[in-house]
Parts: structure tokens; sequence; C-alpha cells
């Protein structure tokens, strides 16, 4: 996120309470104080509660957020990038699918790309081999999706380093 928005000093960083580890949320918050970067941190336990936090955020001065990834956020995740983006925040999602949909950014692994790793490990459980003995497996692509109709909707100028480096900028 400090790539796409040079001089961001305030950012949030939005949990689901539910299954964020305060240790992450603390490691987050001294990675940004190592860059000059003050962090909000908001966990939010039922999706009902997403959009007071994402006006909360705005209102105490953030002028970006992360979703960290969770279910909660994809469920509804249209309405909360139709929010953030009528606050003119920028963000970044886990899902590259959420920056086609609207969002400024997203890095992680495409949604397809996990389900075909789920179908693979309960056609080796059907196959017969025992859960336990399946290793552990992550998604082996991640991408950065760049929304510039987005940026250019709130007002924000990527700069171009970060666009280079996109695997998908979407004009």
């Amino acid at each position: 996120m400090l790539d796409a928005a040079p001089g961001l000093r305030k950012i949030a960083i939005l949990a689901d309470a539910n299954v964020t580890k305060p240790a992450h949320l603390q490691e987050l918050v001294d990675a940004g104080r190592g860059r000059g970067v003050e962090t909000l941190v908001r966990e939010v336990a039922k999706r009902e509660d997403v959009i007071r936090a994402i006006k909360d955020v705005h209102t105490a001065g953030a002028a970006a957020i992360n979703f960290l990834a969770t279910p909660m956020f994809s469920v509804a995740a249209a309405a909360f990038i139709a929010q953030v983006r009528e606050l003119r925040l920028a963000s970044i999602y886990q899902w590259p699918e959420d920056a086609e949909d609207g969002a400024l950014s997203a890095y992680g692994p495409r949604y397809s790309e996990m389900y075909r790793l789920r179908a693979r490990l309960v056609a080796k459980v059907l196959h017969g081999i025992k859960p336990t003995d399946i290793p552990v497996q992550q998604p082996a692509k991640f991408e950065l999706v760049v929304n510039l109709k987005t940026a250019k909707a709130i007002g924000l100028d990527v700069p171009s380093s970060l666009l280079l480096r996109a695997d998908k900028v979407i004009e």
C-alpha cells in the first residue's frame, strides 16, 4: 500500500476479530512505525460492523485501508469496495478479483486457484490418502492487480514503479 500512495502517513488495518491473532496485528503496527506510518487497527467481529469501521478509520484520518484476508470481507466485498471508494481511501485486498471489481489494488492468489487446490486435496482423500498424510500446500502464484480507474476516481497518482511490477493494470 505504501508503494501505491507515497507520502502516506496514516493507514488502517481492518481485521476479523474472530480469526486474527493479536501478535500478527502488532507486527503490522511495528512495521508501519518502522516506515514512519501510523497504523490504526480496527477489529470487526460481525460483517454488519464493517461499514462503520471503514467510516471510523476515515474519520480518524486514515488515507488508506488494508483488508486482511478473511471470508467476512469477501462475502460482501462489493459494498465495502463502494464505501471505501466513496470515502476516497486507497485500499488493498487479498484477492485479485477484488481489484478487478473496483478496489484500488490487491495482492494474492486467485479464487479459482484456491478452489483448484482444494479440489486436488479432496481428490487425494477420496483416493484413500489419509488427510494427515497430505502435506500442507500453498498457492504457487500470487498476483498484484492495480485498478487505475479507481485511482483516478479517488484522486491518486499511482507511481509507475508500482505499475511496472503489477501483473495486471486495469485502465
